[in-house]
């Protein structure tokens, strides 16, 4: 993976904007890209010069976040499962992974695209099961907007404030990132459930 990273790190870095676009794009449709490391790399940057501006990296990092969604949620659409056990495994996204990804649909809503933008891996696949799912492309679009923003800005602004330091944020991340996810589940499992009851009170 850290061979990968590093390969597309010098695609931003030779082709500046457009390699971010499409290193991003990728990103999103399975690619072992490692966008913790990635971005903040794309931060630091902006920040020496070598790219013009950190709020175009975050424009251009999100533009490419929802190409690649969009080009998963359009296999999920109009593919289907077949399509997907047939040539999933290209992604590393097999029908077991389909089936963790349709309860967790099941459970959380169109919401889940929000949560997953902060998973690895998962998030940059789950354009294929919402695809699957028929989501509304407005509710689609909206979850992983938001989510993208604030992952890719996240990371980007972080970057651009550490400078040489800013593979420290990614690998940081990736280290840490189970134990992240699972906080950030707790957490929202807790702010349901606290306001499923106060729901209830009121009726």
């Amino acid at each position: 993976m850290h061979a990968f990273s590093e390969f597309f790190l010098r695609l931003v870095d030779h082709f500046g904007y457009l390699g971010l676009y499409v290193v991003m794009t990728l990103a999103n449709i399975g690619a072992p890209v490692g966008s913790e490391l990635v971005l903040p790399a794309a931060g630091a940057l902006a920040a020496t010069g070598h790219l013009s501006s950190k709020w175009i990296v975050i424009a251009v990092a999100v533009a490419g976040e929802l190409t690649g969604q969009s080009i998963g949620y359009a296999v999920g659409r109009f593919g289907g499962r077949p399509f997907v056990d047939k040539f999933g495994k290209y992604a590393h996204f097999e029908h077991a992974d389909l089936v963790k990804v349709d309860r967790f649909f099941a459970r959380w809503g169109s919401f889940a695209i929000f949560i997953c933008r902060f998973i690895p891996f998962i998030r940059g696949v789950m354009g294929i099961p919402a695809g699957l799912a028929e989501m509304p492309l407005s509710h689609f679009y909206f979850w992983t907007f938001l989510g993208s923003l604030i992952f890719c800005g996240g990371f980007v602004l972080l970057g651009s404030a550490l400078g040489s330091h800013a593979t420290l944020v990614g690998e940081t991340f990736r280290h840490y990132a189970l134990l992240i996810a699972g906080v950030a589940l707790v957490a929202l499992a807790i702010y349901f459930i606290v306001r499923n009851r106060a729901a209830k009170k009121t009726v």
